[in-house]
C-alpha cells in the first residue's frame, strides 16, 4: 500500500502538503484509494444505499454566486415557488415510494420567511414522524437555524464550496464571505443538527492546494455528511467557458473523504451522473452510500438549473426511483427504506 494511503487509513489525517501530493497521485494510488474506500463503506454501512427525496421548492435566490444558474442576476431563469400543498404532495408521493428522508432545497428566497419554513417543517414532521427532514436553504442567522431545529428539522446541508478565502472570493461577489459560511456551519453543529458541508471539484481557479484545504477543513469540522460533485458550467454565468470538473478527480475526492471519515454519509450526486452515464454507480464504488432522486414536480425540474444538462429532469418520481434501484442492484448494492442516519457522531 502507498505510504500516504496507509497513513491516511491509519491516522485519518494528513498535512496540507501530503494531501496535495495524494491529490496529484497517479492511477495506481487512485485505484488503491478506491478499493480501500469501498471496503470501508461496506464495513460501516454494508451494501445499503440510502435514498433522499429531493424537493427543490424554490429557485428564487437573493445571492449572486458566479457559478450558479439560479443566481439573482440570471434574467433568463424562469422562477417558481412550490406552494405548501405542493410540497406536502411531494412528501406524500415520496413516502409512498419508500423515502424516509426528505430534503427541502432552494435558493435563498426571502419569500420563505422563518414562519413559512417552520410551518412546512412542523407539518412534514407531524405527518411523517418516522422520517428525517433535511434543509438546504443557505446562510441564515443562528436564531433562524434554532427555530427550524426546534420545529423538528434534523439535518442541514450547506456546502462551504471552498475552504480557501482567496478562492472563495473568485467564485462569489464581494458581499459573500467564506468567514460567514464557516460560522453558519459551526452554528448548525452547536445547535445539534446532523450537518453536511461540501465543495465542487474542478471549480474555476481551483488548485490541488485548494482541495487539500477543503480536506483539512472537513476533517476539523467532522460533519455527518459531505456533498461533493464536479463543477459543471451554466451558460448564463460568468464561468460559461470554463471546463467542467472531471469524473476521475471527483471519484478520487470521494475516496479520500471515505477513508478520512469512514462513517460519514457520502452522496453520489446528480452532477456526477450528469458528466458520466454511470456516474452514480462509479461514485458508490468509490465510497459513496447515498443517492438523492428528485421528488419535485416534473413541471418545474428544468427550472432548477444550477448547471447545464442536468439529468433526470423529465422522469416521474417512481420512474426515477425504479431506475436508480436497478442501477444500484447492478453493482451488488441495494436501496433500503430507512432514515439512514449518519454513523459519524460529529464530535
Amino acid at each position: 500500500m502507498n505510504d500516504l494511503v496507509k497513513k491516511l487509513y491509519r491516522d485519518k489525517a494528513l498535512s496540507k502538503s501530503e494531501f496535495t501530493e495524494l491529490i496529484n497521485s497517479g492511477d495506481s494510488v487512485r485505484k488503491e484509494l478506491r478499493a480501500l474506500a469501498e471496503k470501508l463503506r461496506i464495513e460501516n454501512y454494508g451494501n445499503d444505499i440510502y435514498i433522499r427525496g429531493l424537493i427543490e421548492f424554490t429557485n428564487y435566490c437573493k445571492q449572486n454566486c458566479l457559478y450558479c444558474g439560479i443566481r439573482r442576476d440570471n434574467k433568463s431563469c424562469r422562477r417558481y415557488r412550490l406552494s405548501f400543498d405542493e410540497i406536502m404532495s411531494c412528501c406524500d408521493e415520496g413516502y409512498r415510494l419508500g423515502f424516509r428522508t426528505f430534503v427541502l432545497q432552494g435558493g435563498e428566497d426571502p419569500y420563505f420567511t422563518d414562519e413559512r419554513i417552520c410551518e412546512i417543517v412542523t407539518a412534514v414532521k407531524k405527518k411523517y414522524p418516522d422520517c428525517a427532514l433535511t434543509l438546504s436553504i443557505g446562510e441564515k442567522p443562528k436564531e433562524s437555524y434554532q427555530r427550524y431545529f426546534d420545529c423538528g428539522a434534523d439535518r442541514y446541508l450547506l456546502r462551504h464550496e471552498t475552504a480557501d478565502a482567496e478562492h472563495y472570493g473568485k467564485l462569489h461577489p464581494e458581499s459573500q464571505k467564506l468567514e460567514n459560511r464557516i460560522k453558519c456551519l459551526y452554528s448548525l453543529k452547536e445547535i445539534g443538527y446532523q450537518v453536511g458541508c461540501g465543495f465542487m471539484v474542478g471549480s474555476p481557479y481551483q488548485t490541488a492546494e485548494n482541495l487539500a484545504e477543503d480536506l483539512l477543513f472537513i476533517k476539523a469540522l467532522n460533519p455527518q455528511m459531505v456533498g461533493i460533485g464536479p463543477f459543471i458550467h451554466h451558460n448564463e454565468t460568468e464561468f460559461k467557458d470554463f471546463p467542467d470538473g472531471t469524473l476521475e478527480q471527483t471519484l478520487l475526492m470521494l475516496s479520500i473523504i471515505r477513508v478520512m471519515l469512514p462513517k460519514v454519509l457520502l452522496p453520489a450526486t446528480t452532477a456526477l451522473a450528469t458528466i458520466h452515464p454511470k456516474g452514480r454507480e462509479l461514485g458508490i464504488k468509490a465510497g459513496a452510500n447515498v443517492v438523492m432522486p428528485n421528488l419535485s414536480p416534473v413541471s418545474v425540474r428544468k427550472d432548477y438549473q444550477l448547471y447545464d444538462n442536468k439529468v433526470c429532469t423529465g422522469e416521474e418520481s417512481a420512474e426515477c426511483k425504479n431506475c436508480l434501484q436497478r442501477r444500484v442492484e447492478s453493482i451488488g448494492c441495494k436501496i433500503v427504506v430507512a432514515r439512514g442516519d449518519s454513523k459519524n457522531s460529529g464530535k
